[in-house]
Formats: C-alpha cells, sequence, structure tokens
C-alpha cells in the first residue's frame, strides 16, 4: 500500500496563466508586421533610407518573435524541503565555490559575509565544504578568511540559536534587524552585542591589513605570498578549518585556491578557475554536488541548499536535472532614481528565464547554481561513455584499468583525480558526509591546480566550465542541454542569493560589454546553439531562447541604424514615417502605445514604480547603443585575428548601500564607449535645429520630414538625456571635453555626409 506522505512530491511544476498576454503580444506583432508590409509596398519610391528602415524593422520583428517564444510558457516551480526527511534518508554533500579576483575591485570583506553566510546555512556541516578561489593571490584576502573562520565559530551557532535568516552579517546589522527582533530576552540582547562587537572588531582587522598591505609579515602560513607576482605564481592550496568530526553541527571545511599563473599558459578567466576549484574538490571531497557564487553574492535564504536539493533529487532516478538556477537578485532597495536600470535583470527573469523553464529549462547565469557533478564531468542523461563502454550513473559499477587510462587521457594524469571521477560518473559514492581529514590531500590538490596539469585533457573542451567565451557560463550550461539534460528554476519566496548591483556608468557599460562580447562570442563558436540544434539534444524553441540572448551585441547595428534615421531625415528632407494624413500612420504609434503599456505592466507585476519603468527604457537604448555596441567590435576583432577579448572585472560596493552625491544622475569617465551616446544627443540637436530654421536640402521639401520624425527625435534625446546633462555635469557627473571633441567630430562627419547623399 503506498504511502501518503512518502509520496508527494519534492516539488510541483505550476504554469501560470498568461492568455492575454500572449493575446497582446500577438497584436505587437500582426502590428510590426503591418508596418513591414507598408514599408514594402512603397520602397521602390524612397530608395536607400526605407531599405534601412526595412530591415531595421524586420530585425525588430525578429526579435519580438525570439521574446514571444521565451515568454510563450511561463511556469513556477514549488518547492517542499520540509517533505525531505520522509523522502530521502541521507541528504548528500554539498562543495561550495566562491570566486574572487581582484582585491581591489572585489574588496575583501564582500567575500567574507559571503563565505560567512555559506558556512552558516542550514544544512549539516559535515556535509558543506567550502573552497575559495583567489585568481588574485592576494595575502589579505587569505589574511581576512583565516580572521573570518575565527568569527564563524561565534556566528554560526548565533545565527542557528536564535534561526536568524540574513546570515551575512553586514546585511543583518545594517538593517538592524536585531533592533525587530521578537527575543527581547536579556541573554539575546548580550549575545547580540557580542557578536555585533566580534564582527566589528573583523572589519577593523580587514581594514587595517588592506591600509597596511605594504607592511604585510610573510612569515608562517603567510610564506607562500612573499615576493609574490599575482600573473606569475604557483599554486597555493591551504586548509584555513578543517571540521575533525562527523557530527551536523559545528564549522564546515575551509579551503582557500590561488591556483597556478604563469605567462605562457592561458589562465581562462573565471572558467579556468572553476575547473581549478572542481579538480581540488575532486581530491578532497568529492560532493555530488556543487554550489558556485561569485564572491559578492551572499546566501540570504538559509535553507536555500534544501530548496535545491527539493529539485536534483526530486526528479526520477536523478536523471533529469542537471543543475538548479537562482535569479540574481540585488540587496538594497533599487531606487525610484536608479539611473542603471539595475532592475531590468529582475523583470527579464521573472517572464524570460520563468519562460525559458518550460521549455528546457533556464540559462546557467554564472552564479547561485547548484550543479551535479558527474553532469559537469561529462555525463549525459543516458550514461557515461568510458573508452566504448556505456556506465549508467545510478548503477553501482566497476570500471577496468582500460577505463581508467582513458579516463586519465580525459582528466588528467592525477591518479586520485581519476579514482574521484571513475566514482563520480558511476554514481558509487561510498561516503556520505565529507571527509574530515582533507588536508591528507593538500599536495595533490595543490599540484591539480597547476596551470601545466590541463595540457592535453579535455578540462575546458568536454570536462568542466567551457573555454573559449567570456561568457563561460552561458556557454557551460548550453553544452549541458545540448546533452539532452533539462535545468530549472528555483525561486523561494525568500530571495535565495542578494549581490551587488554595478553602481556607476563605467562599471555598468563594462558589465553590459562583457555580457554582450562573451554571448556573441558563442554564436560564432562550434558550441553555437544552431549548432547544438542540429547536431545535439538542444530543443529548438531552447535555441531561439538561447539566440535571444547571443545577438544581444548585434541588436547594436539596427538600433543605432535606426536612432540615426530621424537625424538623417531633418539633415535631408526625407522622412521615414507614415504622414498623418495616412491611415498607416496609427501603426508605429500604437505599436509605442502597447509595446509600453504592456512592458509596463509587466514592472508593476514586479513591485516597480513608472519611474523604475523609465529609467530601464531609457538604458535599454543606451546600452543597446553604446556597450553592445563595443561588445560586437570585440568579436570582430577576435574573429579577425587582431586581438582576443578580456574578461573585465566589475568594481563592487565595500558592503553596504551605495550613496552619492547625486544618487540620481549617470556618471562617466573617459572611456570611448561613451562617444557614440554623446554623439546621438549632439547629433538630434543639431540635426532638429537645422530643420526649424530650414537649413536643409530642398530637393524633396514637399515629403519632407513631420510628425513622426519629430516625434521620434524627441523619444531619441529623451533616452539619452543622461548625456545632454552630462555634456554640462561636472566630475564623473560630466562627460569629458576628449569625448565631446570626438562626438562633434564625428556629427560634422555625418553632416557632410548628409549633404553629399542629398
Amino acid at each position: 500500500m503506498a504511502n501518503p506522505i512518502t509520496d508527494l512530491p519534492l516539488y510541483e511544476r505550476i504554469p501560470r496563466k498568461n492568455k492575454l498576454k500572449r493575446a497582446t503580444e500577438l497584436v505587437i506583432l500582426f502590428l510590426l508586421v503591418s508596418l513591414l508590409i507598408y514599408r514594402l509596398r512603397l520602397i521602390h519610391a524612397h530608395g536607400f533610407v526605407w531599405l534601412l528602415a526595412f530591415f531595421c524593422e524586420s530585425w525588430f520583428t525578429f526579435i519580438w518573435i525570439l521574446v514571444m517564444n521565451a515568454k510563450w510558457h511561463l511556469f513556477d516551480n514549488i518547492t517542499h524541503p520540509d517533505r525531505l526527511k520522509t523522502r530521502i534518508h541521507e541528504l548528500p554533500p554539498v562543495d561550495l565555490f566562491v570566486t574572487t579576483a581582484d582585491p581591489v575591485l572585489e574588496p575583501p570583506i564582500i567575500t567574507v559575509n559571503t563565505v560567512l553566510s555559506l558556512l552558516a546555512l542550514d544544512y549539516p556541516a559535515n556535509k558543506l565544504a567550502c573552497y575559495v578561489s583567489d585568481d588574485g593571490a592576494s595575502p589579505i584576502i587569505f589574511y581576512s578568511l583565516v580572521e573570518a573562520i575565527k568569527f564563524a565559530k561565534l556566528w554560526i551557532p548565533f545565527c542557528k540559536k536564535y534561526n536568524i535568516q540574513t546570515r551575512a552579517p553586514f546585511r543583518y546589522f545594517s538593517n538592524k534587524e536585531f533592533e525587530t527582533s521578537s527575543d527581547v530576552s536579556s541573554k539575546f540582547q548580550n549575545d547580540i552585542l557580542h557578536v555585533k562587537e566580534e564582527y566589528a572588531q573583523l572589519c577593523r582587522k580587514i581594514e587595517a591589513a588592506e591600509k597596511h598591505s605594504d607592511q604585510f609579515e610573510f612569515s608562517k602560513e603567510f610564506s607562500a605570498f612573499s615576493k609574490l607576482d599575482r600573473r606569475n605564481h604557483q599554486s597555493i592550496v591551504k586548509v584555513i578549518w578543517e571540521k575533525k568530526d562527523d557530527l551536523a553541527d559545528g564549522v564546515p571545511h575551509l579551503v582557500y585556491v590561488a591556483r597556478e599563473k604563469r605567462p605562457q599558459y592561458p589562465h581562462h578567466y573565471k572558467a579556468g578557475a572553476m575547473n581549478a576549484l572542481a579538480r581540488v574538490s575532486g581530491v578532497m571531497t568529492n560532493s555530488r554536488f556543487m554550489l558556485n557564487v561569485d564572491c559578492d553574492m551572499f546566501a540570504n535564504n538559509a535553507q536555500v541548499v534544501l530548496h535545491a536539493m527539493c529539485l536534483l533529487l526530486g526528479s526520477e532516478n536523478e536523471r533529469e536535472i542537471a543543475y538548479v538556477q537562482c535569479p540574481q537578485h540585488f540587496y538594497g532597495d533599487i531606487k525610484d532614481d536608479d539611473p542603471f536600470g539595475a532592475s531590468s535583470l529582475k523583470v527579464l527573469q521573472e517572464y524570460i528565464t520563468r519562460g525559458v523553464g518550460g521549455i528546457q529549462g533556464p540559462f546557467y547565469g554564472g552564479s547561485g547554481c547548484f550543479h551535479r557533478r558527474d553532469v559537469i564531468y561529462g555525463l549525459s542523461p543516458n550514461g557515461a561513455m568510458i573508452e566504448g563502454k556505456k556506465y549508467l550513473g545510478n548503477e553501482m559499477q566497476v570500471i577496468g584499468m582500460q577505463e581508467k587510462e582513458g579516463l586519465k587521457e580525459k582528466f588528467g594524469c592525477s591518479t586520485e583525480l581519476v579514482n574521484s571521477a571513475s566514482q563520480t560518473l558511476l554514481g558509487s559514492h561510498e561516503k556520505l558526509n565529507c571527509p574530515n581529514d582533507i588536508s591528507r590531500s593538500l599536495t595533490i590538490a595543490t599540484h591539480v591546480a597547476d596551470c601545466i596539469y590541463e595540457s592535453d585533457t579535455l578540462w575546458g573542451k568536454k570536462i568542466g566550465w567551457l573555454y573559449g567565451s567570456t561568457a563561460e557560463d552561458v556557454l557551460t550550461g548550453l553544452q549541458i542541454h545540448a546533452s539532452g539534460w533539462r535545468s530549472a528554476y528555483l525561486t523561494p519566496r525568500r530571495s535565495a542569493f542578494l549581490g551587488c548591483a554595478a553602481f556607476t556608468g563605467p562599471a555598468v557599460m563594462t558589465q553590459q560589454k562583457r555580457w554582450a562580447t562573451g554571448l556573441l562570442e558563442i554564436l560564432f563558436s562550434k558550441n553555437s546553439p544552431i549548432i547544438a540544434t542540429i547536431k545535439g539534444n538542444l530543443k529548438f524553441r531552447q535555441c531561439l531562447s538561447y539566440l535571444y540572448i547571443n545577438i544581444w551585441a548585434l541588436r547594436s547595428i539596427p538600433e543605432l541604424s535606426y536612432v540615426v534615421l530621424p537625424a538623417y531625415c531633418f539633415l535631408t528632407n526625407t522622412y521615414i514615417f507614415p504622414k498623418v494624413s495616412e491611415n498607416a500612420f496609427w501603426i508605429p504609434i500604437s505599436l509605442v502605445v502597447i509595446y509600453n503599456l504592456i512592458s509596463l505592466s509587466e514592472y508593476f507585476h514586479c513591485g516597480f514604480s513608472v519611474k523604475v519603468w523609465w529609467n530601464n527604457q531609457r538604458m535599454s537604448r543606451i546600452t543597446a547603443t553604446t556597450a553592445w555596441l563595443f561588445g560586437v567590435l570585440s568579436v570582430l576583432l577576435k574573429l579577425l585575428r587582431l586581438s582576443d577579448t578580456v574578461f573585465e572585472i566589475t568594481s563592487k560596493d565595500q558592503g553596504g548601500d551605495v550613496t552619492h552625491t547625486n544618487p540620481g544622475q549617470f556618471t562617466f569617465d573617459d572611456s570611448p564607449i561613451f562617444i557614440p551616446g554623446t554623439a546621438i544627443v549632439l547629433m538630434h540637436i543639431t540635426a532638429l535645429v537645422m530643420w526649424l530654421l530650414g537649413i536643409h536640402s530642398q530637393g524633396q521639401s514637399a515629403l519632407g520630414a513631420g510628425l513622426g520624425e519629430v516625434i521620434c527625435s524627441s523619444l531619441v534625446l529623451l533616452n539619452f538625456l543622461s548625456f545632454l546633462k552630462g555634456c554640462f555635469g561636472k566630475g564623473s557627473y560630466g562627460i569629458p571635453l576628449s569625448t565631446i571633441s570626438k562626438s562633434v567630430a564625428l556629427v560634422g562627419f555625418f553632416i557632410y555626409f548628409c549633404r553629399r547623399a542629398s
């Protein structure tokens, strides 16, 4: 007889009702097609300008089809961690990966808070091991972690004793959550004051170490950092804390990893760091599951691992879900006057990611993701192929010497790593807890972190995080989906992780350029979603969803062209939009109104205001015509073999809310990335003034620019208002004179071209 308790599912997939939204999206598609038909019927009489407009509008129609495909089926995954005890007799161990690369752009206190939040998770401590990858090989990071583990022995018991929900101390104390606690006992008050003072002392120690890093004493455990060159050094692997018992309470393992770097060997940025962590953890703890987070993405939900296990263990024979992706939310309330559009990611995740979750699963987002180690090692849903033989990961099997030699060719020469990989691929995990003697594996762990170890192996090619793109996360997720796996989207009521949003104009532009560059690299690689659909197991609709993000950079070309067209019309006295006297005039008007209404409704659904929506719409136009344009140029130079793409790190907040003198204003620097936006503003102002003064070609005055072009130009200026203000701003709020000068030169060239064309 079936047990009604044990038969309850660990998670449920619930579809959302969105018939009205689908109908509205179809109306927009109908209007886009109508505009194309109108354009096509008259294109022969208007020449190149209308041909260019037709190309741009065809591209926008294609993008809209991709958006509709991604949003068509929205799903919610409801997890039930309370049912794990009745379904799972023994929780599996989990390795936790934290990556940092620069102690200046990514301050140590941020990494410390992320590590503390992970060590304090509501999960048996003997089943957790935290590995910190420091690609900057900074003694300050190592020192901070050594001091943090001392505080962790106080912080973790405190959190679990009083059921503290916010496990990152800087957020707990900055939110003054303790002041509103229902526990008003004298014992709690004494404990909280003691913990708060200890945390303040920890911060002071780290701050002092940062200020006086030149006076750092490189002795004993710090001797490995003496005279170290961050770009040319040996591997450093140190066990900062080792949990010696098998008890569920206490502090989990904490391991510091600075992989070897040599100028003659490519280090592959974050993907290389993740592969080093996979190998080091493979010979130390070899947990079945792995969680990776960026150094600024702390665990905000103490039960996040339990929620993830519901999805990973709840599928039939565990042969369905390869990884579980959590949304990237940001700490601190997003202000209405936020000029950088940080809330757009939340809206994107709410609709696009949930929609893709109804196809083959969400994209891998690079942080806040739970992986199955066997999938990262190349296991397909049908099992592992080793020397021509198939092994199913859920069967206890033994492989022979010939097969082990085959694994050495894939995983490297380390016998210990090959043995742990074979256990992983065959599902023969003997230990249910993390080993309590990981220090004995230090020598081999240091060896597998060497840069030469990956030579002549499949690391970065078929195994681990894939190389070849600065968007290594999406590339790796794509490869997993192409193997036939699904992924799942985890959105517990309390946000799983919270991170730091880019808070300056240059940081936002750098981040957007990096994303656009990496995604476009994937499109032109052998791992393209199109090839994965033809030769692999990537579903067609999933391929379309990948294309939606892969072509972000390419969108800059039609968007920039369409933005320039109204100014061209003013200078040449031509037109591209229907006249008011034509019925077709209402097609673009209806498009703009309906699209913005549906977009506004999505922001309302996510709890944002009209001002937040407008800032995001404005920022979308800015990034598309600036950062994404430079992404295209980066990939073009790479394809022409003139230069290689570079992984650019964005600066992180020091662990609190960012405050600026003028928080609602855009910030600039002397980067050339701001030239297109500045040129667009100057171009439209110049063209509009010249048109109003009648300084334009008279060849087509009867059919010259009209209301449509004026409306479009006004919308462009509104979207780029930050750049107009920047022309008169000072300091970081002003556009440098060199950028303005280059923009003026571009505008002058454009006017000259328009004069010649007319």
